[in-house]
């Protein structure tokens, strides 16, 4: 705002100097000791922050301006309205006071002059007013600016607090899994271990006394084997993810990265029963559709890309398609070569199109 007022008082000088060399004025020597005295002051106006040194060098400038109106040059006096704003605008914010009390001195100067005051007077009224909603204005983003740089450390702090607590949880769940599996193999299969170890050392000490006995006992560690196998088979089981779980999350987390990554709207949906891809095939259907965003991502310039997965009665049918701009003739380059020879080592099919955006589909035969 200082920027502002500094600037229309230079002006104003400026043009009482002017006036006065083309008036040939006797006193030219005095209009420019006056104005460097007034511009002296003004300067230190904005050096010095307490209020009370600003009010007097406002005042100072105010009476050198009214001493310089009487003995030096008439034209002074268009320099009294902005030091009046300056200073009643300390004690009230209302405008029209301001511009009231600016133009009071045009009761009390010469006729010749009242023209040019009223305009000066305006004009410096609609500047400070200006320069005050711009300085307002400007304060206010600088503290919005503020409040959104702590707002986004707050937000930096806390995610990294999340990331903590989502590694720390994650730590944790793999320990209380491990204790699980841990107890689970002591309790089912430690014992039936145990008690069919025991079975087998008592029919080894009875074989060549009681035959039929040993034999039970050897059938019992039999028996007692096959279940503590069976308890191996179900824990591995139950440890082990099912393969369409592994497939489909995998391919979420990939297609999530991916959006954030790129910033492009990418989705995917599925639709029938996803456990019967097999392994091989799920990772031709994940290898296809990476190959596929990718070309999207440099060629298409599109803005929302699909991914959609469907298990049909035969076939598995995967197709990624963009809203970009397509091509009028397709060149199969590298990219979809590679996907059309994978898919054919699994005896499945590549299918592009470029009619509507761009899509290429996958099909593989249920196996």
């Amino acid at each position: 705002m200082e920027f502002w007022i500094i600037l229309n008082k230079v002006a104003l000088i400026t043009f009482i100097a002017v006036n006065c060399i083309r008036a040939d004025s006797e006193n030219i020597s005095w209009v420019v000791f006056a104005s460097l005295i007034y511009f002296c002051i003004n300067i230190t106006l904005y050096i010095f922050k307490r209020d009370i040194i600003k009010k007097s060098l406002i005042c100072l400038s105010i009476i050198l301006t009214i001493c310089s109106y009487h003995f030096v040059y008439a034209f002074f006096i268009i320099l009294l309205p902005l030091s009046v704003i300056e200073l009643v605008a300390r004690f009230t914010n209302s405008k029209i006071i301001l511009l009231a009390l600016t133009f009071i001195p045009l009761l009390y100067i010469q006729i010749d002059t009242q023209t040019i005051y009223g305009l000066v007077a305006i004009s410096s009224f609609i500047i400070y007013i200006i320069a005050t909603r711009h300085f307002f204005l400007m304060n206010k983003n600088e503290s919005q600016m503020d409040q959104m740089r702590k707002n986004i450390q707050k937000l930096t702090k806390h995610l990294n607090e999340n990331k903590e607590y989502i590694r720390q949880s994650e730590y944790t769940v793999k320990l209380e899994e491990r204790n699980r599996i841990s107890q689970e193999i002591h309790d089912k299969i430690g014992h039936s271990m145990t008690g069919a170890l025991i079975q087998m050392e008592a029919a080894k000490r009875l074989i060549e006394l009681d035959k039929e006995k040993a034999a039970e006992l050897l059938q019992n560690a039999i028996n007692i084997s096959k279940e503590g196998i069976e308890n191996i088979r179900m824990t591995l089981k139950n440890m082990k993810p099912p393969t369409e779980q592994v497939g489909i999350h995998r391919m979420r987390l990939f297609i999530d990265e991916f959006s954030t990554k790129h910033d492009l709207n990418t989705t995917l949906t599925h639709n029938g029963n996803l456990d019967t891809i097999s392994p091989i095939q799920w990772k031709v259907i994940h290898e296809n559709v990476t190959e596929a965003l990718t070309n999207t991502m440099k060629y298409s310039d599109a803005s929302q890309v699909s991914v959609d997965i469907k298990v049909l009665n035969k076939l598995i049918r995967v197709e990624v398609k963009d809203n970009g701009k397509g091509a009028d003739k397709i060149k199969k380059g590298l990219g979809i070569i590679g996907m059309e020879e994978r898919t054919a080592s699994i005896n499945g099919k590549i299918i592009v199109d470029s009619t509507h955006g761009f899509s290429v589909t996958t099909l593989l035969p249920i196996q």
